[in-house]
C-alpha cells in the first residue's frame, strides 16, 4: 500500500489536475493525502466535494513543506503504509507513473526510488537526479552525462529532491522524518536523502517514472524572475530563497567530507552571492 502526500497552499488548479492525473494511473493500489497548510482559495473545501476519497490534514499557515509532508508521512504510517511517495501539488503524473516507481522499488529493495521531471510545456526531461562534486559545490546531471540513447533504467545518484520520491517505510524507521527543524522549506528533501544513504539506504531515479512538471511556479524561480533587492534579499536569507545561506551552511557541514569543506564552503558561498544576478529569468 502505497500512500502519497502532497503538501499544499492555494494553487488549486495544480491539486485539482494533480489528483485528476493520479485518478487514472494504472497501478491502483494507494491513497491521497493531501495537507493544506491554511490555504485561502478553499482548498479543503473543494478537495471535500470533488474527492472525498482524499484524506485532508490541516495546518494553519506554518508547517511550510517540512511540517507538512511530516504530518502526512505520520498518518500514513499510522495507518499502515509500506511506502509514501512525496509529491508537489505542481505535478502531473503520466498514466503509468506509480506503476513504474513500483516496478523499480521491486528490483531495488528497500531503497528511495525518484522520478524523471518532463517540462509540460516542452515535453523535455527538465531533471532526473544529480550526482554531487563536493571539491566544486557542483553536480553532475545524468542527463547530461547519460545521453538521451541511454535515457532509461534506473541510476543511483547523489540525493534526490521530495517533488516524486517513493520511500519504502523501513527508512522512517532507521532514520526519521524529514528534518522541521533546521531545513523548514527548502533543503529538507537533500539532507533526507544523504541521511539515509548514510544509514545505506539507496537512492536511484527511475528514467521510465515521468512527472509533467512546471518550473517556472516554483517560489524559487519565481524570485529569479522578478529580479530586485528586495527579492535577493528573499534569495539568500527568506524562507522560499533556495540560496538560503543559513540552510545551506547547515547542510554542508553535515554532509560535506570534512577535508573538502573549506573550500567547497568558499565556492558554494560565491554561487550563491552572485547567481541570483548571473542566471536567466525562468519567466
Amino acid at each position: 500500500m502505497i500512500f502519497i502526500v502532497i503538501p499544499v497552499f492555494n494553487r488549486w488548479h495544480f491539486t485539482k489536475a494533480c489528483i485528476d492525473n493520479l485518478q487514472k494511473q494504472s497501478y491502483t493500489d494507494f491513497k491521497i493525502i493531501v495537507v493544506d497548510d491554511g490555504s485561502t482559495d478553499g482548498t479543503s473545501e473543494k478537495l471535500a466535494s470533488a474527492y472525498p476519497e482524499v484524506k485532508v490534514l490541516n495546518g494553519n499557515g506554518s508547517l511550510w513543506w517540512t511540517g507538512g509532508i511530516n504530518l502526512g508521512i505520520t498518518y500514513a504510517l499510522e495507518n499502515r503504509a509500506d511506502c509514501i511517495l512525496s509529491l508537489n501539488n505542481d505535478t502531473l503524473p503520466t498514466v503509468d507513473y506509480i506503476e513504474q516507481l513500483v516496478n523499480a522499488s521491486n528490483m531495488k529493495p528497500g531503497a528511495l526510488i525518484g522520478s524523471t521531471g518532463i517540462d509540460v510545456n516542452t515535453k523535455e526531461i527538465n531533471y532526473c537526479g544529480e550526482r554531487i562534486k563536493w571539491l566544486t559545490d557542483s553536480a553532475e546531471s545524468l542527463k547530461d552525462s547519460l545521453g538521451k540513447e541511454n535515457m532509461k533504467g534506473l541510476h543511483e545518484v547523489s540525493y534526490f529532491p521530495g517533488r516524486g520520491l517513493l520511500i519504502p517505510k523501513s527508512v522512517f524507521s532507521k532514520i526519521g522524518l524529514f528534518d522541521r527543524e533546521y531545513f523548514p522549506h527548502y533543503m529538507a528533501d537533500y539532507d533526507f536523502t544523504f541521511r539515509a544513504r548514510k544509514a545505506g539506504f539507496k537512492v536511484y531515479c527511475c528514467i521510465e517514472a515521468k512527472l509533467g512538471t512546471y518550473p517556472e511556479a516554483s517560489g524559487a524561480n519565481q524570485l529569479m524572475a522578478q529580479k530586485s533587492f528586495k527579492n535577493y534579499k528573499e534569495h539568500l536569507f527568506g524562507m522560499k530563497g533556495a540560496a538560503n545561506l543559513k540552510y545551506y551552511y547547515t547542510y554542508v557541514i553535515r554532509h560535506c567530507p570534512i577535508y573538502l569543506l573549506p573550500i567547497s564552503v568558499t565556492i558554494g558561498t560565491l554561487k550563491r552571492l552572485t547567481s541570483y544576478w548571473i542566471k536567466p529569468n525562468f519567466m
